[in-house]
């Protein structure tokens, strides 16, 4: 299975960006990962946020292909614990999910397309978070999850 990671414009703090970076890179022992870093839309101080949301969608449809399973990084998602997420990522592996893309949107959330289109919501906490630090509890989650199923010392009950 290869994880992709789809977020919408560039990360702008320098702590984020190498937190990311260091967890993509243990990541990497693990799984295939991708990290797809979408443009910021040209011309969004102008924008609405409804029409920004629309722009941002096609550029993540663009990303897709029918069969990538999509979870949207949305806080009306479920919530799960570490140890839950990992074993959905293991139930994906087994139904042999060939590319799982979790998307971090722009800071007005996702268009209705993106609603439609996604198989999951996932939420990792009732607090909102910006979608900056959500980039890098994703990718630590995700090395939690296999550092979990692993039976690794990284996650600790």
């Amino acid at each position: 299975m290869t994880i992709r990671l789809i977020y919408i414009g560039k990360t702008f703090q320098p702590f984020i960006a190498e937190g990311c970076q260091e967890f993509e890179k243990r990541l990497k022992k693990y799984i295939k990962l991708e990290v797809i870093i979408l443009p910021d839309v040209k011309q969004q101080g102008s924008m609405e946020p409804a029409q920004l949301k629309k722009h941002e969608a096609q550029l993540v449809l663009k990303q897709l292909k029918s069969e990538d399973f999509l979870v949207l990084l949305d806080e009306r998602g479920g919530q799960l614990s570490s140890v839950d997420f990992s074993k959905n990522l293991q139930e994906k592996m087994n139904r042999g999910t060939k590319t799982l893309c979790f998307l971090v949107g722009g800071a007005f959330g996702f268009d209705e397309q993106l609603y439609q289109r996604a198989n999951e919501k996932l939420s990792f906490s009732k607090m909102t978070f910006s979608h900056q630090m959500i980039r890098l509890f994703l990718t630590e989650q995700i090395y939690r999850a296999f550092s979990i199923l692993k039976n690794e010392p990284y996650h600790n009950e």
